[in-house]
């Protein structure tokens, strides 16, 4: 017997390892204004010290748990004898006579089985530990330590998910329950067992009121308190896809273990408000949509869908992403549609190719035609061989190529109207598809491909006239980033969403800052700007003006209605919407634009994120010129010219009369 003692002796762990221990320690996450938004966590702890600890949480688990814990060596002689007549009555162990020492050596140092080995260890160890620290030094270890259920681990972290307020701040009744919880943490959980978390609460001020530490009074007072009850709002976490995305980012830097265990503080780019604000306006407007919409899937006997929908906001002077939404529910789909979803941008394209063309010499007064084009496929490109809408009627084409459309293309304007001569401000302003392809056949589409590239858009892209109409995919988060080159006056950022780590004690892991390179002239921008204001008060993107604040921005349908967008700004946001449904083939419905769903959605959003925020306007450079023009000639106009317009130019490029 003598030396399987030694032997178990000799195998214990050094208790030394305790003055270097650091338990599992739940990563903060926070917004810009260092809000705690959520945390990350296999075991959410937040360490405290004895000190922090009041009183009255102190004597409530040296009541509940360990009455004689101030007096004893570590051992309950007392407890112990029960444990061994119990052993020796049921042939096993079922009964710990455990004093808080032992719970902490227990818990620290040894596993949960139940055999004789491990609670000789566990006596050995709770001598040396009583040993070599005080009983405040053994008390912090294990209140900061045991579970408490609902995954907090330590009274720090128990504090926050039951009362939603730090330790120090506790009163007589909660630090009764939170005493009351440890030995069956489901069991005595007030969120789960009201009842019995009660029942196990009262015994608690019971004891502590015969052991002197309370009066009979506030025993009376403390037993009549409410228990916590679970605050559903505060389940329902905001921002789900940005922390999917911050966790995605940071596990494959830092390793799983690390991000979830060691303490970090992580200081995102959210806005808190404008998170919100993007959350309550998808869900409110697409609730709507879905309900007429499954009327029409009832009618045709289809299986109804939820439309999905996306938003991304970016600061465009820093590049901070400041809310992200990439789908309806986050528990149902973890696809992120902000980021990762890519989807034909249809006429919100429009604006990068008359970028392009005023960087190779156009004027918002160019003269563009709108006239019905047909282009035939020649090789590998598109050949314009008439803009007479009469052409295919009269002229002897083979029946197979007419329903080809690999070999004939009839491009149209959304409402088949056309105008004739009009200026490019006009062309972008009604979204006018054959101006849109006409402009890049003149300027080319490697040179419209060469200025997306320019300013963020990274998806391939293809090299043909149907680029104009946003024939290919990109993502939304590109297409916001790009037109926050405009707001911010030709300054490129790269978004990010981390502006600071720091380790448990404080130390800087990283420290981010904006990475900006200058793309586009401030002149240019504030061209483009003014016309994509004008898309908002005379175009599509009408509903935009209920925002009350200055703002430009361009809406964007595809063929068939798959996908509606729409992506605007203000000096202090760029923000886009995108609304379809995953599966392509299905149309959001007969004239469901972008500025009928997506638009409404991003001005819901803008107007509630900005809301306490200064009303700003585009600052205009001083290079910037206001010209009388003639509507027709798209020439300087003579003062008597019927329906001359003020337009803007950078100095000395004005047309002449």
């Amino acid at each position: 017997m003598g030396i399987v003692v030694i032997n178990i002796i000799n195998s214990l762990p050094s208790i030394q390892q305790l003055n270097n221990y650091t338990p599992n320690l739940s990563t903060k996450v926070y917004d810009k204004d260092n809000n705690l938004i959520s945390e990350l966590f296999t075991e959410r702890r937040i360490l405290i010290s004895i000190n922090e600890i009041p009183v009255n949480l102190k004597n409530a688990f040296i009541a509940i748990e360990d009455n004689n814990f101030l007096k004893h060596w570590g051992i309950s002689t007392r407890g112990i004898i029960r444990a061994v007549f119990k052993i020796f009555l049921k042939g096993k162990i079922t009964e710990g006579g455990s004093t808080i020492t032992q719970q902490l050596a227990k818990t620290i140092f040894l596993t949960r089985e139940k055999t004789i080995n491990r609670k000789i260890k566990e006596i050995f160890l709770t001598i040396q530990l009583e040993k070599n620290y005080s009983k405040d030094e053994i008390l912090q270890f294990y209140i900061n330590q045991i579970y408490f259920g609902n995954g907090a681990y330590g009274v720090q972290a128990a504090s926050m998910v039951y009362f939603n307020k730090n330790v120090t701040n506790l009163n007589l009744a909660e630090c009764a329950m939170l005493a009351a919880i440890p030995k069956a943490p489901n069991y005595y959980n007030p969120f789960k067992n009201p009842q019995k978390a009660f029942i196990r609460r009262s015994l608690v001020l019971s004891k502590m009121r015969k052991l002197g530490y309370i009066t009979k009074k506030q025993e009376k007072e403390a037993v009549v308190i409410s228990l916590p009850v679970r605050n559903e709002t505060s389940l329902k976490k905001t921002g789900r896809y940005f922390l999917e995305l911050l966790k995605i980012m940071l596990e494959s830097k830092y390793g799983t273990n690390a991000l979830f265990n060691s303490g970090f503080s992580i200081y995102t780019t959210l806005d808190i408000q404008a998170q919100k604000a993007a959350d309550k306006a998808i869900e409110e407007i697409l609730t709507k949509f879905d309900e007429s919409k499954f009327k029409i899937f009832e009618k045709a006997k289809q299986k109804s869908v939820k439309v999905q929908a996306a938003l991304i906001a970016i600061d465009p002077q820093s590049g901070a992403i400041r809310a992200m939404v990439g789908g309806r529910n986050f528990m149902e789909s973890q696809f992120n549609r902000a980021t990762q979803a890519k989807r034909q941008p249809g006429s919100s394209f429009k604006p990068l190719v008359y970028l392009a063309a005023i960087e190779s010499g156009f004027t918002p007064a160019t003269i563009l035609n709108d006239k019905p084009m047909v282009f035939i496929r020649n090789g590998n490109s598109w050949e314009l061989i008439s803009r007479d809408q009469t052409f295919l009627k009269n002229t002897e084409i083979p029946k197979k190529y007419l329903t080809n459309t690999n070999r004939i293309w009839t491009p149209v304007n959304y409402n088949k109207k056309y105008r004739g001569c009009v200026t490019l401000r006009t062309a972008l302003s009604l979204s006018i598809n054959t101006c849109a392809i006409e402009t890049i056949m003149r300027i080319t589409p490697t040179k419209v491909i060469e200025t997306a590239r320019n300013i963020g858009i990274t998806t391939p892209l293809t090299n043909s006239p149907s680029l104009a109409l946003g024939s290919s995919d990109v993502t939304l988060q590109e297409m916001v980033s790009a037109f926050a080159v405009f707001a911010s006056g030709g300054i490129k950022t790269t978004p990010y969403i981390v502006t600071k780590i720091t380790d448990k004690d404080g130390k800087i892991l990283e420290q981010n800052i904006p990475h900006q390179e200058e793309v586009l002239s401030s002149e240019i921008c504030f061209i483009m700007t003014d016309m994509l204001k004008d898309a908002i008060e005379n175009g599509s993107g009408w509903q935009a003006k209920n925002l009350g604040r200055p703002c430009a921005g361009k809406t964007g349908t595809t063929n068939g209605s798959s996908d509606a967008w729409f992506i605007g700004y203000t000096p202090q946001l760029s923000a886009g919407v995108w609304v379809g449904y995953d599966d392509c083939s299905i149309s959001l419905g007969n004239r469901i634009t972008g500025g009928v769903i997506a638009c409404p959605i991003w001005t819901q959003f803008m107007k509630e994120a900005l809301s306490g925020k200064p009303i700003l306007d585009f600052v205009c450079p001083e290079n910037i010129e206001h010209v009388l023009i003639d509507p027709y000639t798209g020439l300087l106009a003579s003062s008597d010219t019927h329906n001359a317009f003020l337009e803007v130019f950078i100095k000395g490029t004005a047309p002449k009369q």
